[in-house]
């Protein structure tokens, strides 16, 4: 089982480096999904001319009067809409709950209809990704209700494709629909996960980097005009 996990360079490096980002949020309880993040993440560092922003959503809590704290104790930073609004692409995860993505990210998708409203995602690449503690614990429907909001967002969904071989091989996560962890090992990684997160990392930067580089010219065109 593969337990590396990849660090994330910090927002303002990439924001100095003047790059755009991929931007990776998830929600995870016992590290799996935390840890597909990370390897996207990997796979979204190694495409040149584009890096990843990892972040996360606060608990939501039953108290009406208890409150998050700003920046969370440990792990990724929280999502901004500011995160959401000038990504370059979107990897969505999320623990699974009953086959469908866990509250705490439901609610955060709930807030952006103001985003919505302008159209600010039209256009850019997304994919999803997921984990559950049993094989048949809901990780298709989780990945498909998950891609019902980004169509709504104008988002352009990617999925996995077979020509990945671990796609083939594998016994444990996995899915043409979005990269997927079998939790019977707690948030350990099987090789299978690993090469498949990191590959769809790799595949969202390239889209994200090829979306990009057709706008140019119409920007430049309508400053032109």
């Amino acid at each position: 089982m593969a337990k590396e996990v990849a660090a994330e360079p910090s927002a303002s490096a990439a924001d100095e480096a003047g790059q755009p980002y991929i931007l990776i949020l998830y929600y995870s309880r016992t590290e799996g999904t935390k840890n597909l993040a990370l390897h996207i993440a990997r796979g979204v560092d190694s495409v040149a001319g584009i890096t990843p922003r990892i972040r996360t959503v606060p608990e939501l809590s039953t108290a009406v009067e208890r409150t998050a704290p700003p920046v969370p104790d440990e792990g990724a930073v929280y999502c901004s809409k500011g995160d959401l609004a000038d990504c370059a692409g979107l990897a969505l995860g999320s623990a699974t709950r009953f086959g469908n993505m866990a509250a705490p990210m439901k609610y955060f998708l709930d807030t952006t209809a103001d985003m919505w409203m302008q159209n600010t995602l039209v256009g850019k690449p997304a994919s999803v990704f997921c984990s559950t503690n049993s094989i048949h614990g809901g990780q298709e429907t989780t990945l498909l209700t998950m891609m019902v909001p980004l169509f709504h967002h104008g988002m352009i969904i990617q999925g996995l494709p077979y020509a990945e071989p671990a796609l083939n091989e594998t016994a444990t996560g996995g899915t043409p629909y979005g990269v997927t962890h079998l939790g019977k090992e707690g948030g350990h990684l099987s090789s299978h996960e690993t090469a498949l997160a990191a590959a769809a990392g790799r595949r969202l930067a390239a889209t994200a980097l090829k979306l990009l580089e057709k706008k140019l010219p119409e920007n430049k065109l309508l400053e032109e005009n």
